[in-house]
């Protein structure tokens, strides 16, 4: 059984707020915190691919991604193992 957690949607550019929720498996919302999920984790890539094809980044200036990346990838695993959750 998946532990339920809050799953962003995006900012809401009027207020720049980021909206939350607890979303129901297999719901609208969790499909479109997936969807915000994987885009976000997508633009990260590019990001980072970028520097790192730039090659003159200091690996402090590197290591400032660590956090991002980690977020991006425990929210894909997470993503994954709902998927795979609701397949067995």
């Amino acid at each position: 059984m998946s532990t339920r957690r809050f799953r962003s949607l995006g900012v809401d550019p009027a207020t720049g707020k980021e909206a939350f929720v607890v979303a129901r498996p297999g719901g609208i919302l969790e499909e479109l915190a997936d969807t915000h999920a994987l885009k976000a984790a997508a633009v990260l890539v590019t990001v980072v691919g970028a520097v790192l094809d730039g090659g003159r980044s200091s690996d402090a200036e590197l290591a400032a991604f660590v956090p991002s990346l980690h977020a991006a990838l425990e929210e894909c695993v997470g993503i994954m193992a709902a998927d795979r959750e609701r397949l067995t």
